[in-house]
């Protein structure tokens, strides 16, 4: 996390909800993580978001081992990561807006610049920024193997619903 932590300007979360959905004809395949952590400067716009790997839930066993241990390699890359800034945060003083968020998202080992469209709500003790995205697997050098090909999409969907406080120090 790059962001310093000692300013009343910031927010943070360690229980963010992160989510991805992969559909084909085949079957669909969806993970949530609870365990996102967060934290936003309001006075820069600037957001820092981290996750484990590990902790994506599965509602079978056998796809998440396939999906740590064969694809996103968790023992080698075990974070998620995205670094970027609220396009115009600073407009925001209290109530609901629409925005774009725009940075780099790492995941395998991969960067990969993107830009989201979010919706923050915005008071004096709460930031909840959510909103949603497609990844497309190549770009983030995740191999699917042959056999399981027509089984897992090419665009993963994901999902994100952020609730923040202030950072108390």
């Amino acid at each position: 996390m790059s962001l310093s932590l000692f300013s009343q300007n910031r927010f943070m979360t360690k229980e963010g909800f992160v989510s991805f959905f992969s559909h084909t004809l085949v079957e669909d395949i969806k993970a949530d993580n609870t365990q996102v952590l967060s934290i936003v400067d309001t006075e820069t716009g600037e957001i820092a978001i981290q996750l484990l790997m590990r902790s994506f839930q599965f509602k079978k066993a056998l796809m998440q081992q396939h999906f740590n241990d064969s694809y996103v390699e968790s023992h080698k890359f075990p974070k998620a990561k995205f670094s970027g800034f609220i396009m115009n945060l600073d407009a925001l003083v209290n109530g609901y807006t629409e925005t774009q968020i725009k940075g780099t998202l790492n995941v395998h080992g991969e960067d990969k610049e993107i830009e989201v469209p979010a919706k923050i709500y915005r008071s004096d003790d709460e930031l909840r920024i959510t909103g949603g995205f497609t990844v497309e697997v190549a770009d983030f050098d995740i191999k699917i193997p042959a056999v399981v090909r027509n089984n897992i999409a090419r665009t993963i969907k994901v999902s994100f619903n952020l609730t923040h406080e202030p950072y108390k120090n």
